[in-house]
């Protein structure tokens, strides 16, 4: 499945810690604080865990988005964006 993976976190060290499990899953960085990947169930409950581990809950945001192929096809990227084509069109040939 596809996966938007968002944070808002407050420590630098956290915010390392956060980039480290994102590409240790698979995840592409696609903004400072945005992740996307094809991932399974299994690395999307370990990202989560691991994430939630690493945070502080009283300062520190993390967004999970599942998100079907069907509707990436319909984002609309305004101004300086990732390769939407790169992503949309190879995606699953990327994370095989």
């Amino acid at each position: 499945m596809l996966v938007w993976f968002i944070y808002d976190i407050v420590s630098n060290k956290t915010r390392r810690d956060i980039v480290k499990i994102c590409k240790r899953n698979g995840l592409i960085r696609v903004q400072k604080s945005v992740f996307l990947g094809n991932i399974d169930e299994t690395k999307l409950k370990a990202i989560a865990a691991e994430s939630e581990e690493n945070i502080d809950k009283t300062e520190d945001s993390v967004y999970i988005f599942p998100f079907s192929q069907e509707n990436f096809s319909k984002i609309r990227l305004l101004g300086v964006a990732f390769d939407k084509a790169f992503v949309n069109d190879e995606l699953k040939e990327f994370f095989i």
